[in-house]
């Protein structure tokens, strides 16, 4: 499970950030402020932070500064402001990306996934049924037969590899389509997509073990399964 480190003083959007965090399957530590955020990174590892530059004690420019010098993690930018010398100063501090607020709850999911690859937070292998995935070099073999994908198969496949133990809905993986693709992605379209892919990745494409139905709710990744 990836640990968020999530520094936001206003109490309701941290509070509404941390229910949509854990219910993505993050594990989430909050800080109110910059003395407490700093104290947490002594004592604790994380994958990611979530940093408001706007703090009660101080702002986010000095967290993204100790985080970079502590722990070698992506740092998302939160602002309400839509300023772009805060921007610049923060993108040149280290920070790996921002988003302004008010902002929509599955542009944030994206943009923590995105970061996450980057920094190789994702496996790098990933071997199940026979189907073996380098994300590192974007080979995809199966049966020791390289097995050639589209750009949106791919990524689809990979949505499930970065996310084994989650039920995916078909709004989350039309949410991850849309924002790889800058295109409008809809149900039919994904349901192309899934079958095109367990065409590909499947033994038995009528009885998938790779990427399983879950009736009334979507998709999820099948059992047994090797990642590095």
């Amino acid at each position: 499970m990836k640990k968020i480190f999530l520094v936001e003083d206003d109490k309701e959007i941290a509070k509404n950030l941390t229910l949509l965090l854990r219910s993505e399957g993050f594990q989430v530590t909050h800080a109110p402020t910059q003395q407490e955020a700093v104290s947490m990174l002594a004592e604790n590892k994380f994958d990611l932070a979530l940093v408001d530059i706007s703090l009660p004690d101080g702002n986010g420019f000095t967290v993204c500064t100790e985080i970079k010098q502590t722990q070698k993690i992506p740092v998302i930018f939160l602002t309400a402001s839509g300023d772009e010398a805060s921007v610049v100063t923060g993108l040149n501090m280290g920070a790996d990306d921002y988003i302004t607020k008010p902002f929509r709850p599955r542009e944030l999911i994206a943009r923590i996934g995105t970061a996450l690859r980057k920094f190789g937070c994702s496996p790098s292998a990933f071997e199940m049924c026979g189907l073996y995935v380098d994300t590192s070099s974007s080979v995809v073999k199966k049966d020791g037969k390289e097995v050639f994908l589209s750009a949106l198969e791919y990524r689809l496949l990979l949505v499930f590899i970065n996310n084994p133990k989650i039920i995916l809905t078909r709004d989350r993986l039309l949410d991850e389509l849309w924002d790889a693709a800058g295109e409008f992605v809809n149900n039919n379209t994904l349901t192309v997509y899934i079958k095109r892919l367990r065409e590909k990745i499947e033994s038995d494409p009528a009885n998938p073990q790779i990427i399983l139905t879950v009736r009334g709710t979507g998709y999820r990744l099948g059992g047994s399964y090797v990642s590095e």
